[in-house]
């Protein structure tokens, strides 16, 4: 599985932060990683520099083998709970979908 992390001009992405979250992702993913051939990750901040309640946004998008992708959205107060909501979220998507072809 091939993981790609995107930010906006608002996100500041290093080598270390990008590294934490594809190992997060993968961990969470696991079960599921013969099945994505890549997942894109989107990570923007939508108020820019202004505080706000859930202004932080993860989205993912699996690309899954001979099917149409899949995404997620998830919105919360700070990155790493954006990132986990959206990680809960694929994989509730990913067990219904490849549940019912009980590929998995």
């Amino acid at each position: 599985m091939i993981i790609q992390i995107n930010t906006d001009k608002n996100i500041t992405g290093s080598d270390e932060t990008s590294a934490s979250i594809e190992s997060t992702i993968s961990e969470a993913l696991n079960r599921f990683s013969g099945k994505i051939s890549r997942l894109e990750v989107h990570l923007s901040d939508e108020n820019s520099q202004k505080e706000g309640l859930s202004d932080k946004r993860c989205m993912l998008e699996a690309r899954i083998e001979g099917m149409q992708p899949i995404a997620v959205t998830n919105q919360a107060g700070t990155m790493e709970q954006a990132i986990d909501g959206a990680i809960e979220k694929l994989k509730a998507s990913l067990q219904t979908i490849l549940g019912k072809l009980k590929t998995y």
